[in-house]
């Protein structure tokens, strides 16, 4: 049996023991490997460790169940959790919020959007009481709106300008580099992507990172492909600057709002500054500014 074979057997054991939350040993030796060759082989045909694809599982059971209005304690029982607690780290760790929070997915929370142009196109911005929460740019506006709807499927979506919206538009009319306090933010997400989205702000204007090179900088140098995973999902375009990441091989990469916007960014910014763009952007003191998880 190859490693593949080993794995994909040990990835059916592993769901189908879910519930019963099998520990590291008892499924390598299902594999008939030692625990350390076990743990090594999985991650690296899989991505992820057997201890994170069980929790992966465990969160979507712990999901579905929720959605259906069952109690927390009901729902770290049915989950193979032992308590409320292994629940709430759980959904701390990947979701970044917690199951009472991921259960009311905004509800009591009113959130008021906008859309608007600039230089890149038609954006819609969205703020809660604490500060944007969603800035996308689209080229439907119903798709645009449905999209805020999915990250926050029961909040009280009004349609109203408010001051914060002005200085998003201020921001990209007079654009500098976003200063601590300038323009508040209301994010929500895993404390990794909360680091990764935060050491976006450390590229200055005009210059660029790699993934690799971003990876680096939070300590977590063998991280690329997950620094791109959230950098894939920043929910505020621009105001942090996931733009500013390309391949360290070469090639503009991926961009959640196009790729064709990504390089009409980075030329902008690259023509307001005399010295030619670098190709890392040293580190700097990081912004710290209205973080929510």
């Amino acid at each position: 049996m190859n490693h593949y074979e080993t794995v994909a057997e040990a990835m059916r054991y592993i769901r189908a023991h879910a519930l019963q939350q099998p520990d590291l040993e008892e499924v390598a030796a299902h594999a008939c490997l030692s625990p350390y060759h076990f743990q090594r082989v999985f991650t690296e045909w899989a991505g992820v460790s057997p201890k994170k694809f069980l929790q992966f599982l465990t969160l979507r059971h712990a999901k579905a169940i929720l959605a259906q209005a069952v109690s927390l304690a009901e729902t770290a029982s049915v989950s193979g959790l032992s308590g409320t607690g292994r629940l709430h780290d759980l959904f701390l760790q990947i979701e970044g919020l917690t199951p009472g929070d991921y259960q009311r997915q905004g509800e009591q929370l009113t959130i008021r959007y906008s859309m608007a142009s600039c230089q890149f196109g038609n954006y819609l911005v969205a703020a809660t009481p604490k500060g944007i929460c969603h800035l996308h740019f689209y080229l439907d506006e119903q798709e645009a709106l449905q999209e805020l709807v999915v990250q926050w499927p029961k909040a009280t979506l009004i349609r109203q300008q408010c001051p914060l919206y002005e200085q998003v538009q201020a921001f990209f009319e007079t654009y500098q580099q976003l200063q601590p306090g300038k323009i508040p933010l209301h994010l929500k997400g895993t404390p990794f992507q909360l680091k990764v989205w935060e050491a976006l702000l450390r590229i200055p204007e005009g210059r660029l990172s790699s993934y690799a090179h971003l990876a680096g900088g939070i300590g977590r140098p063998t991280a690329s492909r997950a620094v791109g995973t959230a950098i894939g999902n920043n929910p505020i375009a621009f105001l942090i600057p996931c733009h500013r990441v390309i391949k360290s091989v070469g090639g503009i990469g991926e961009y959640r709002w196009g790729s064709e916007r990504k390089m009409a960014m980075i030329g902008w910014e690259a023509a307001r500054h005399t010295p030619e763009m670098t190709a890392e952007a040293p580190h700097s003191q990081l912004p710290l500014f209205g973080r929510q998880t």
